[in-house]
């Protein structure tokens, strides 16, 4: 007898799809021009007042440059830059999250860190997808929170970065 062979798969839909959404936890939230963003607390290892970093002759424009953190060069990373905020001024308010992304620590530059919240993982969405812009993977957002009037996105710091970018993040670190 004959197997009759297996029916071929559906054709993948042109439409946006949506990634499973973050898993549940506390988080990090922090202000991003009109933007409020969410990191893994586990990610963070302190936070510091923005104080003026060694620039670095031709890094991209995202790296500000590096500082010192008790004996560790530590790249610092200008978030609002990276994801192409209209403005990124600095202010009393302007601090560096310095964040452990495995084997290397960065510092990102964020407008303002607001507090930590506990997020269930029924309580983050997923997000649909959408193109590649440049450097930039849209892959970086896991999840939309809501909480009360405010919209919380997620986000996913070595995702945001390119692996070139880590490679290049990393060589100053260990430079």
């Amino acid at each position: 007898m004959i197997a009759a062979p297996a029916p071929a798969p559906a054709p993948a839909s042109p439409v946006s799809r949506s990634v499973a959404a973050a898993p549940g936890g506390e988080y990090l939230t922090f202000r991003l021009g009109a933007e409020e963003y969410g990191i893994d607390i586990l990610r963070v290892q302190e936070i510091r007042s923005y104080e003026r970093p060694t620039r670095l002759a031709h890094s991209p424009d995202f790296i500000k440059g590096v500082i010192d953190l008790r004996g560790r060069i530590v790249p610092i990373l200008d978030m609002r830059v990276k994801l192409q905020c209209p403005e990124a001024s600095y202010t009393d308010f302007t601090v560096v999250i310095i964040l452990d992304i495995g084997a290397t620590v960065i510092g990102a530059v964020v407008d303002a860190v607001a507090d930590v919240v506990t997020l269930t993982p029924e309580a983050i969405k997923p997000t649909p997808q959408f193109e590649r812009q440049g450097n930039v993977d849209p892959a970086f957002v896991t999840g939309i929170a809501s909480l009360g009037d405010r919209m919380l996105i997620v986000m996913d710091i070595e995702a945001l970065l390119s692996s070139d970018e880590i490679g290049l993040v990393t060589k100053v670190a260990h430079a």
